[in-house]
């Protein structure tokens, strides 16, 4: 999949089918809308192009933006799953959020062939978000191109939204989070130095940070697979299970939260690296201990768990 970082950077001359949003995430609704895409393109012997966001669109419309889903990188490589031939990451400020969507579908359609834009009941883009599906069919007549309908996906009569799934994770309720998604909830964090506390009590961790902020679940323990390297995300040079624990470590009376992972049957260095880590089952809350050894016990008995969980 080609990508590119500017709207007006689409080639002149392209006959293509397009698809908005933000699709943090890439959930199941997400993927419904898209895959339509790649079809009804498919049909129109078109480019299947998706336009998405860089910042997220409440960071400008609203002052603060939720926390991601989906770390920006892997999520290209969601769409381009998807059968996307052409990902447009758009920078999103003030000027272009008052654009009207008539101006919008004017600036993308010039010197182009925008054959189609593939829109559900939740679609709405430009100023007031006014681009809803009944206002883009008038000027799909005026432009000459086709709105391609989606129904919403639901799951158990839930509707598939990023706000479900958020609100999922932060209950922890991994299970639903990962029915909606389809796929286990996954966070990309850089490792950096930690205090080594973990090496002393013979759990050498991974302690990853994040570029931006990432939704994440109630504090705990949880059984987790990793992976890391290679030039693909979603297909890594390296793969390990684990057990991470997420919180404050009371025990130690540590403030601040922070996500560390201890990984089975591994012994090498790992700082700078960018580990993926996928939520699989949280096994028991954050708790504090009587004694260092005691917390050495109960962490004996959380890595057989894990592994256990994991197969």
């Amino acid at each position: 999949m080609k990508q590119l970082d500017q709207l007006d950077a689409l080639p002149l001359g392209l006959r293509y089918v397009l698809v908005v949003g933000m699709f943090d995430g890439v959930h199941r609704g997400h993927r419904r809308v898209l895959e339509t895409a790649v079809r009804a393109a498919a049909d129109l012997d078109a480019l299947p192009v998706a336009l998405t966001f860089d910042p997220h669109p409440a960071a400008v419309l609203r002052g603060a933006s939720p926390p991601l889903l989906c770390d920006p990188a892997e999520k290209l490589e969601h769409l381009a799953a998807t059968g996307i031939g052409l990902a447009v990451v758009c920078p999103f400020d003030a000027r272009f959020a008052e654009q009207s969507p008539a101006e919008f579908l004017h600036r993308v359609a010039a010197g182009r062939e925008l054959r189609g834009v593939v829109m559900s009941s939740e679609t709405a883009f430009g100023r007031d978000r006014a681009g809803t599906e009944t206002a883009v069919r008038e000027l799909a007549r005026e432009l000459g191109f086709s709105v391609v309908h989606v129904d919403e996906a639901r799951q158990g009569g839930q509707r598939i939204s990023s706000t479900a799934i958020r609100r999922a994770l932060a209950a922890g309720r991994l299970a639903e989070a990962r029915r909606l998604l389809g796929r286990d909830y996954a966070v990309i964090g850089e490792v950096v130095h930690g205090d080594a506390r973990g090496r002393q009590l013979g759990y050498p961790t991974a302690n990853l940070d994040f570029t931006d902020p990432v939704v994440l679940p109630p504090d705990g323990i949880y059984a987790a697979r990793v992976s890391w390297a290679g030039e693909s995300i979603l297909e890594p040079r390296h793969r390990a299970l684990g057990v991470a624990s997420l919180g404050v470590r009371p025990t130690f009376g540590v403030s601040g939260r922070t996500l560390e992972v201890h990984l089975f049957d591994f012994d090498g260095d790992l700082y700078g690296q960018r580990l993926r880590m996928e939520f699989v089952r949280r096994q028991r809350r954050e708790r504090r201990f009587a004694s260092v050894q005691a917390l050495i016990e109960q962490m004996d008995r959380d890595s057989v768990r894990a592994r256990r969980i994991l197969g």
